[in-house]
């Protein structure tokens, strides 16, 4: 996705300093997120932006591969991971198809506000199934923007055209969870955090 890369590249240092909009479903987020790690999980998040997520959760999980299609996000990440002396989170660019990622098998998969990013999600869930363990659990956040889809269709619209914004799948709550069903994972858990827009938090489990 050289497009969205270009961009999210263009966007790294003002997201790096930008302030979380609802610090209390940002932390409620971590709580669920902390309540399904343990100490010895070998973690991936994808989507992991400048690293703020990853590094906040470093202390609950092993170990953490925290991979962006944007290497400028990633640098920012290793910076700060260098500068708060975290060594368990690797900061990696690369996108969810990356081939050194075909060796390796995770506890959990964490994916915070990008599934709406993706244009083609039933193949992204798909190759996260692939890559989680029996058991293994997948965590992620969404923004739900079609639940109000005659508002934000063309919004979404005109600002893609003028480049001010990468790809949105302007989905529904319940076709972001058919999705995840479809691709062979069970959901354990939902909520929103926050309820407007709806970010719908999905924990769904590989049998």
């Amino acid at each position: 996705m050289p497009n969205a890369e270009k961009f999210w590249d263009k966007t790294a240092e003002r997201y790096a300093k930008s302030p979380v909009k609802d610090m209390a479903a940002y932390e409620t987020t971590l709580e669920r997120t902390r309540a399904y790690l343990s100490a010895e999980d070998d973690v991936l998040e994808i989507g992991c932006g400048t690293g703020t997520t990853a590094l906040l959760l470093a202390a609950s999980a092993g170990r953490i591969t925290a991979t962006d299609i944007s290497s400028n996000m990633i640098e920012i990440g290793r910076k700060k991971a260098k500068d708060q002396q975290v060594d368990t989170v690797d900061f990696v660019h690369a996108t969810l198809d990356d081939g050194a990622l075909d060796s390796r098998s995770f506890d959990a998969v964490l994916a915070f506000n990008l599934l709406h990013l993706l244009p083609g999600l039933p193949a992204a869930l798909s190759r996260i199934n692939g890559l989680l363990k029996p058991g293994g659990v997948f965590v992620s956040k969404s923004v739900c923007l079609g639940e109000k889809g005659w508002l934000w269709r063309p919004v979404v619209g005109a600002a893609r055209l003028v480049g001010l914004a990468p790809y949105v799948n302007v989905m529904r709550i319940a076709e972001l969870e058919a999705f995840i069903a479809d691709a062979g994972l069970e959901v354990v858990e939902t909520g929103l955090y926050p309820p407007s827009p709806p970010s719908r938090f999905v924990v769904a489990r590989k049998p």
